[in-house]
């Protein structure tokens, strides 16, 4: 490279890098003399050196939802713009594979990390490496990072207040891996929502189904047939909501003459189909830039402690993020409210 450019080797390294000074005239010729040999720079040789990367690791449970593409998205966004490069992890929502990812993070002496916990062990393991870590969508307990979320328990209460008020007492919920915080606080807005409207609750309407479970419709199916009065249902996701609606499509029943339906996420196929959903809409996107740039803040701070040989002076930050209950026609009032009402 530096012989391509005829200059020497550390001038050459100071061109590419734009660190320490080159002359207006030299610099244009190194990076003409790249540009023609089609030079990449050894990323690995320059992490060595500098003993971190511009690398920012994402851990992600599910890309099969698209709920994390979209915060996945918001993170890309603001990292690029600041020069940094994310990866990104489908853990799968196994703590195992998390803790894999997170250990080939630092491996890579990423500069940080974002990711949505599915056990605290794996931002434990980065925060004792000294990896700056913020946490988004869910809490893992675990101390020493920031964290961005939504308010899932406002989100599902309004959600279950709404289908109160039209007039619904059989209510269903689909719910999934009430470990998390998420699904956790989901739950605790239903019941709420329930002691609030002094409606008795029937624990069994709430179908507790696991992480990715392959038999999800099956199990939807078998609720529905052991409880013909449900005249409602909630499901905490996306792909929860789907299940649902296929599901009642399957069975000849309209919606919401027959069964009301609400979600908890708002993508764009429940605006496309009729009648669209009526949802919970989640600012992922903005969840997930606002985790990038928490996260950038913090390493920023690091690295001027660094210098300064001080300790960080900013607090743990935690934000929450309020979501918005969207009425579209998959809710209406039940065609014949059941006894008790």
């Amino acid at each position: 490279m530096a012989r391509e450019a005829g200059t020497s080797r550390s001038t050459a390294s100071r061109a590419l890098s734009g660190q320490g000074y080159v002359a207006a005239h030299i610099r244009e010729d190194v990076l003409a003399a790249a540009q023609r040999i089609g030079y990449v720079p050894d990323a690995l040789a320059r992490t060595l050196k500098a003993q971190r990367s511009n690398v920012v690791g994402l851990l992600v449970s599910d890309l099969r939802n698209q709920f994390y593409a979209e915060l996945a998205a918001g993170v890309e966004q603001a990292l690029r713009a600041a020069g940094y490069q994310m990866v990104l992890v489908d853990d799968h929502g196994d703590p195992q594979q998390e803790l894999d990812g997170a250990k080939a993070f630092v491996a890579m002496r990423a500069t940080g990390v974002v990711l949505t916990p599915a056990a605290a062990a794996a931002t434990e393991l980065l925060v004792e490496r000294g990896v700056s870590v913020v946490e988004a969508d869910r809490r893992s307990g675990a101390r020493g990072c920031d964290s961005v979320i939504i308010d899932s328990e406002y989100g599902a209460r309004e959600a279950t207040r709404h289908l109160l008020e039209l007039g619904h007492r059989r209510i269903a919920l689909l719910i999934d891996e009430t470990k998390w915080a998420t699904g956790a606080e989901r739950l605790r807005g239903y019941r709420a929502a329930h002691r609030a409207a002094d409606v008795p609750l029937d624990r069994r309407l709430v179908l507790d189904l696991e992480f990715q479970a392959a038999d999800a419709r099956s199990r939807v199916a078998e609720l529905l047939d052991q409880h013909p009065d449900v005249t409602a249902i909630f499901a905490v996701n996306n792909l929860m909501a789907e299940t649902a609606w296929l599901e009642l499509r399957r069975r000849g029943l309209a919606v919401p003459r027959d069964v009301s339906l609400v979600s908890f996420d708002d993508l764009a196929w429940m605006r496309m189909v009729e009648p669209g959903l009526t949802a919970v809409a989640q600012p992922t996107y903005d969840m997930g830039r606002r985790a990038a740039e928490l996260l950038l803040g913090r390493v920023a701070e690091r690295e001027a402690a660094a210098e300064s040989k001080r300790g960080p002076g900013r607090r743990r930050i935690q934000e929450t993020l309020e979501p918005t209950l969207v009425l579209r026609g998959s809710t209406a009032a039940p065609a014949a409210s059941p006894t008790g009402a």
